[in-house]
């Protein structure tokens, strides 16, 4: 399959953890992938790292007015997008008592505002194609709750309604719209834990052990395939049993 023929993928955050992660085995699976990352030496690192098989780009998610042209450009460069997946993430933990303003107005523009964007742009040529997948990256918190993460738990319950409201939207055009929420994960991000409450979390998960990025995109990687088709509104948890429903 020639780069250009491939069904182009396009992975928010793509730069490391799970979202390299995501990229690599998008690739790996026959996509040409566009990974973002936030600044310039990030993109040209995923475009290294994916080589024939995909190409990074600069986005800030919650800059507006980044969104529409890097989807025109991507469009009329690669083709159709096939997969969106959106899964960008900052933290400003924190008690509520303690919490600023922008350590909530900025988990939001990430977490939500950026996806609202980037989903409001993408059904647009996934319509047109009558196909398209969607994949929205939560987190175990967005149901089980953390201290010192509400502004992080309520962005990621909402992305998870706002998931399920546009699978209901978009289900006629073949559309699905899904989400996928790691628990503990070993990325850079959750190296951040004290040992402390990682040993808490740990002695909760079922299977005894933190999860790897590569078994979150084999989650996506799934609902990303012709295999989930008729999958759509779902959160498919891969938090290794540290939160059942």
């Amino acid at each position: 399959m020639s780069d250009m023929k491939a069904p182009l993928a396009l992975v928010t955050g793509a730069s490391r953890g799970i979202g390299q992660a995501i990229a690599d085995r998008l690739a790996a699976d026959g996509f040409f992938v566009v990974g973002t990352a936030t600044s310039a030496a990030g993109a040209a690192a995923i475009a290294e790292r994916l080589g024939p098989q995909g190409t990074g780009v600069v986005l800030q998610v919650q800059q507006p007015e980044q969104v529409n042209p890097l989807l025109d450009q991507l469009e009329q460069q690669y083709g159709p997008l096939a997969v969106l997946v959106n899964n960008a993430g900052i933290t400003r933990d924190g008690l509520l008592l303690r919490m600023k303003d922008e350590d909530w107005s900025d988990i939001m523009a990430v977490h939500l505002d950026g996806v609202f964007r980037l989903c409001r742009r993408a059904i647009k040529g996934m319509s047109r194609q009558r196909r398209g997948r969607i994949i929205n990256i939560s987190s175990v918190v967005a149901r089980m709750g953390n201290a010192g993460q509400t502004n992080y738990a309520a962005a990621k319950a909402g992305l998870e309604g706002f998931s399920r409201a546009l699978a209901r939207e978009m289900g006629g055009r073949n559309i699905t719209v899904n989400c996928v929420a790691p628990g503990l994960i070993e990325t850079d991000m959750t190296d951040a834990v004290g040992d402390q409450s990682r040993q808490a979390l740990l002695g909760r998960i079922a299977l005894g052990r933190a999860g790897q990025p590569d078994e979150v995109a084999a989650a996506v990687a799934f609902l990303a395939s012709d295999a989930s088709s008729y999958i759509t509104g779902a959160v498919l948890p891969v938090n290794g049993g540290l939160y059942f429903d």
